[in-house]
C-alpha cells in the first residue's frame, strides 16, 4: 500500500518538544478525518529543531533584564515572548554553526521519520514508487526547510563536511532536488502548506545581488523536474491569520518574484484562516499587535486549516 508522508516543521520559540508533537498529531489526525481514504496509508513526521537557539535567546534575555532600565519598556512580554525569540531565532540560524547543528537535528528525524535508509532513499524500491510527500510548514520553519533543501550554501566547501553530507541526504528524499541521476530518486513532492510564512520577508535578503542564501534557481529547477514528472502544478496553499505580523501573502509573491509565471510550476493560493469577532472588531487597533503570538501560533488548532489540508491530499490521491 502506497504512502503519504506528512511532514511537519514547527517555526520560532518552540522549546518543548513533546508538547510539540502532540500539538502536530492533533492536527494529523484532523487531517487524516478529512482524507478518509483506506486505500493509502498516512504518516506523520515530525521534525524538531527550537532546542538549538534556547541557550543564546536565554542569555540574551538575560542580559537585557539586568539592564535598570529594562523595566521602563512597554510591551515587554511581547518583546520577551515574541520579538526576541522570533528574530533570535532567526538570527541563529543565518549563523553556519547554528544552522549546521539544526541540519543535523531535522536530518535524523527526517530519516528515522519515513523509516528509509540512506541507501534507500537515493534509490526507492519499486514497492514506494506510489508515496508522495506533503510539507505542513510553520512560520520560519518554512524558511528553514526550503533554506535545507534549495539553498547553495550548502554546496560550497566552506559549509562543514559533515552538514554538507546531511543535507546531500536529506535531498535525496525529494524527487528532483538532488545533483546528477539523482535527481529521478527520492520521493515526489505532491503539496505544500506553508502557515504564518515570513518567506515573502526572507527573500529581501537576495535583492541586488545572489545570495549563498538565495534558494530560488534551486527550487525552480526542483518544480521544473516535478512538474516534467507529474504533468501538473504542485499546489501550494499559504495559511495567513490577519492578526498574524509574521504572515504575508505568498499567492502574489512566488510566482512573480521567486519563479516565471508563465511556467506554471505552481498552484498557489493565499487562504485567510478565521478570526474571531474581536478581532474583527478591533480591525487596525493595538490589540492585533498585542494579540499577535496568539494569532501566529493559531493555526495549529484552527479547524478550517486542518481540513483544507486534508482535502488538498485527498484531491492528490486521485
Amino acid at each position: 500500500m502506497s504512502t503519504d508522508y506528512i511532514v511537519f516543521i514547527h517555526g520560532v520559540n518552540v522549546r518543548d518538544e513533546e508538547a510539540y508533537k502532540k500539538q502536530a498529531n492533533q492536527m494529523f489526525q484532523k487531517i487524516s478525518d478529512t482524507i478518509n481514504n483506506p486505500s493509502r496509508t498516512l504518516k506523520l513526521v515530525t521534525l524538531f529543531w527550537g532546542d538549538v537557539a534556547r541557550l543564546s535567546t536565554n542569555t540574551l534575555l538575560n542580559d537585557l533584564q539586568a539592564s535598570p532600565q529594562y523595566d521602563k519598556f512597554w510591551f515587554k512580554n511581547l518583546r520577551n515572548d515574541q520579538f526576541l525569540p522570533f528574530v533570535g531565532d532567526a538570527a541563529l540560524y543565518l549563523s553556519r554553526f547554528v544552522s549546521s547543528e539544526i541540519v543535523q537535528k531535522i536530518a535524523v528525524q527526517a530519516i528515522k521519520g519515513i523509516g528509509l535508509s540512506l541507501e534507500e532513499l537515493a534509490s526507492l524500491p519499486d514497492s514506494n514508487k506510489g508515496d508522495r510527500l506533503h510539507l505542513v510548514t510553520h512560520s520560519w520553519g518554512t524558511v528553514v526547510l526550503f533554506d535545507i533543501l534549495f539553498a547553495s550554501r550548502w554546496d560550497n566547501d566552506i559549509a562543514e563536511k559533515n552538514s554538507r553530507q546531511l543535507v546531500e541526504n536529506i535531498r535525496r528524499g525529494f524527487f528532483g532536488v538532488g545533483t546528477g541521476e539523482e535527481k529521478n530518486y527520492g520521493i515526489p513532492l505532491a503539496s505544500i502548506h506553508t502557515m504564518g510564512s515570513p518567506i515573502a520577508l526572507f527573500n529581501l535578503i537576495n535583492i541586488g545581488s545572489q545570495s549563498s542564501f538565495d534558494f530560488t534557481p534551486k527550487l525552480k529547477e526542483f518544480l521544473e523536474a516535478l512538474q516534467t514528472k507529474t504533468n501538473k502544478p504542485l499546489p501550494w496553499k499559504n495559511y495567513a491569520h490577519p492578526g498574524d505580523p509574521i504572515a504575508y501573502p505568498l499567492e502574489s509573491i512566488i510566482p512573480k518574484l521567486l519563479l516565471d509565471p508563465k511556467e506554471n510550476l505552481v498552484d498557489i493560493e493565499d487562504i485567510m484562516s478565521p478570526t474571531s469577532w474581536l478581532g474583527n472588531l478591533a480591525g487596525q487597533s493595538i490589540l492585533p499587535i498585542i494579540n499577535g503570538g496568539t494569532a501566529h501560533g493559531s493555526y495549529w488548532t484552527e479547524t478550517k486549516v486542518a481540513k483544507k489540508i486534508g482535502e488538498v491530499i485527498r484531491s492528490t490521491q486521485n
